[in-house]
């Protein structure tokens, strides 16, 4: 059961409130009732609040001061608006950096990061947990009973750094002694023989600034996010102590901290919450019209949907939104405030794939500070403007939609894997890279082309994590998630390969990507033929890849069929224009049927894409990083060879018809906890376009019962939310 069950009257919604940034003045004349009634006005239901201010909660070391937010919690329940109560812990006190300096962060370079920003504490260090215990207990003590609040959020966006403090070091060697026993064990697992690295005690081994051996930077990584998951879990208990019963525990993930494992994390919680930041305007335009490089803050209508879905997978499970754009996002040399129409877009994309609460960073734009052009729901004025009236808008539409829309469980016609532990190795021995340098992004680049291929062929992912998948038979995987998309994968054991191939014999459609199944969970290259414990069921094998420069074209082989791998209402050649990217391994057939290869001389000598039936289902192999067009062309044609389980999986869209009609449209569905179906239809182009309805449906922003066949007119960035009756 959801830990928001209680909570039945919809999705939340609402914005980080920090009346304490407030200038003087304005803390002087009633601004908190302002505040409170123009919430009401915009239909929230909900403000985070007390996260970021430890000094203002405990201003000198052990002196208290907790009942400046009194007023704020009484005046948000007198309005039946409720609380997500913070701990500080995230940004530390000047007085506690004066008093404990080695507390502060050592960076890979022994430099101490210094003061002046935020989570700048090693939060491992006995001095901080002392204080941080503190100030937790006094603060959740004071207002855990206070009918207001609802949950709260430990922490925020933990993981910013990879601690490299003396004291992290020493118990990183006493976990690897907890771990392997002896370091004539370690020096085994690791090929310490390499460069004369075998160690005689674990007083040899070296720091991780000049390390250079993939085997110690994974086991680091690995270490690192350990550390937050612990730190994150204690703090999680200690408010436990104080919580009802009817109170979750979270906390804000920013899921591109290095020092994050999501769903080892989320098991500490009650609930997945994070802030899905994202590029307006343009950027959310269906055709792409500009370019879509990816960092904290995503870029594309792709990548938003790719991120709830990331969301959701850390738990598996519906999510809260503690933070997203109210307008302007990151330094004042970035202000992209939406168009009309994207917030409302956009929060009901995330509602789509699983959000159940949506709220805003931040209420009223900071008139100081290192985020003062990081914009709020209000301006700098603090008088309502067209952000807020927006904003309003979405919060008339979440009420009159109501429990309907919260706690859904998306569908999903694709899984995809997703795998920290590959993550971290890509990122600190990069693969990817050819004559542009190494890539400390290759995990996304390979990870995002094949969401994005199933974006665009107008399928609904589900993303899966390494560890998640193998928690279900192959069987009972094979018709829940009739196919599943293992690309990079290429930090795996034995056994997880192996689950793998019974998950094709057993009736799912298996892709396979490059790096899958060539190295163990300890980095080291496989002696196996590869993809080690796929080849056969693949009827591939290489012993050779290569890097490239440039993006290869590709053809359709004979057995190929172009008309099935274009999407629906996409006439043309699925290949045009398409291209292999970045990597190509050298595929050599055993018994596999070749789909699609290259145009070129040297590399035209193997496929780039093959495909195998293998027991009662199929094994599809990619050789490349398939650029948008290629990776579109082969989901499709995947979707569409995937069994009856396609249809039937309780995990799919039953409705192949519900799929995008024009270019600019999205369709995705999901399933409420009473078991009916909701359908999102986005228009994400300023043309109007057109929906025919695949079923009868009543529209759950305006009541109005539409036959199967009836047209939807969406007007510019424009949604519309509907129930299948």
């Amino acid at each position: 059961m959801s830990p928001l069950h209680h909570l039945t009257d919809g999705v939340l919604f609402g914005a980080a409130y920090y009346p304490e940034y407030h200038r003087p003045e304005d803390r002087l004349s009633n601004r908190l009732e302002k505040d409170l009634d123009l919430m009401v006005e915009a239909g929230f239901s909900v403000i985070r609040v007390g996260e970021s201010v430890w000094s203002t909660w405990e201003p000198e070391n052990g002196r208290f001061d907790l009942d400046w937010l009194q007023p704020v919690l009484d005046g948000a329940h007198e309005r039946g608006i409720r609380v997500v109560l913070g701990t500080p812990t995230y940004a530390v006190p000047m007085w506690l950096a004066r008093l404990h300096p080695e507390i502060n962060v050592v960076r890979a370079d022994g430099r101490a990061m210094g003061w002046g920003a935020r989570q700048e504490i090693d939060y491992t260090h006995p001095a901080f947990l002392f204080h941080a215990e503190r100030v937790i207990r006094a603060v959740v003590a004071r207002y855990a009973a206070h009918p207001a609040v609802v949950g709260f959020q430990v922490d925020n966006e933990p993981g910013n750094e990879i601690f490299h403090n003396r004291q992290v070091f020493e118990r990183f060697v006493d976990h690897l002694r907890g771990r392997y026993g002896s370091v004539e064990r370690l020096n085994d697992e690791w090929g310490l023989t390499y460069w004369s690295h075998r160690l005689s005690s674990w007083a040899d081994l070296w720091t991780p600034s000049g390390n250079a051996q993939p085997q110690y930077a994974l086991a680091w990584r690995r270490f690192q996010a350990q550390l937050t998951t612990d730190f994150i879990g204690w703090q999680a208990d200690v408010v436990r102590e104080y919580a009802r019963e009817d109170q979750f525990v979270t906390t804000c993930i920013s899921y591109e901290r290095p020092g994050v494992q999501d769903d080892a994390l989320t098991r500490e919680l009650d609930v997945t919450a994070g802030n899905p930041y994202y590029r307006m305007r343009d950027h959310l335009a269906l055709p792409p019209s500009v370019g879509d490089d990816q960092a904290w803050m995503t870029t594309g209508t792709w990548s938003l949907y790719a991120t709830a879905d990331r969301m959701y997978a850390s738990k598996q499970a519906p999510f809260l939104v503690t933070e997203t754009n109210a307008q302007a996002i990151g330094g004042p040399w970035l202000n992209e405030p939406a168009y009309d129409g994207q917030w409302r877009q956009a929060a009901w994309a995330l509602v789509s794939r699983g959000a159940t609460m949506i709220e805003y960073w931040h209420w009223h734009t900071l008139p100081y500070g290192t985020e003062t052009y990081w914009g709020g729901v209000l301006p700098h004025s603090l008088e309502p403007g067209r952000v807020y009236r927006q904003v309003a808008e979405l919060g008339a539409e979440l009420r009159k939609a109501g429990a309907t829309v919260a706690n859904l469980t998306p569908d999903a016609d694709v899984a995809l894997v997703w795998s920290n532990p590959s993550k971290w190795s890509l990122a600190e021995f990069p693969q990817l890279g050819g004559g542009a340098g190494p890539d400390p992004r290759g995990w996304h680049r390979i990870f995002d082309s094949f969401y994005r291929g199933a974006f665009d062929a107008g399928l609904q992912a589900r993303l899966v994590h390494d560890a998640q998948l193998t928690d279900a038979t192959p069987e009972d995987a094979a018709r829940e998630l009739p196919v599943l998309v293992a690309a990079g994968v290429t930090i795996a054991d034995d056994a997880w390969l192996q689950w793998l191939e019974r998950y094709a014999a057993a009736g799912g459609h298996l892709v396979l990507g490059i790096r899958t199944g060539y190295e163990d969970e300890e980095a080291r290259a496989r002696a196996e033929r590869k993809p080690a414990h796929l080849s056969a069921a693949a009827g591939v094998f290489y012993d050779e890849f290569a890097t490239i420069d440039a993006p290869l074209s590709v053809h359709a082989a004979e057995g190929f069929d172009v008309a099935d791998a274009a999407p629906d209402g996409a006439p043309d050649d699925a290949l045009a224009g398409a291209h292999a990217t970045s990597w190509v391994d050298g595929l050599q057939v055993l018994d596999a049927e070749v789909l699609v290869g290259y145009e070129h001389p040297h590399f035209g000598r193997w496929p780039a894409v093959t495909t195998r039936a293998h027991g009662a289902g199929r094994v599809t192999t990619v050789g490349t990083v398939p650029d948008p067009a290629l990776a579109r062309a082969v989901l499709a044609w995947v979707a569409r060879h995937s069994g009856p389980a396609v249809q039937e999986g309780p995990g799919a869209n039953p409705e192949p018809r519900w799929r995008p009609q024009a270019p600019s449209q999205t369709v995705t569905g999901a399933r409420n906890p009473a078991g009916e179906r909701v359908r999102f239809v986005h228009s994400w182009s300023w043309d109007p376009s057109v929906f025919v309805l695949p079923g009868a449906v009543r529209d759950l922003l305006t009541g109005e019962e539409l036959a199967e066949g009836e047209r939807l007119e969406l007007g510019p960035w424009d949604v519309r939310v509907l129930l299948e009756v």
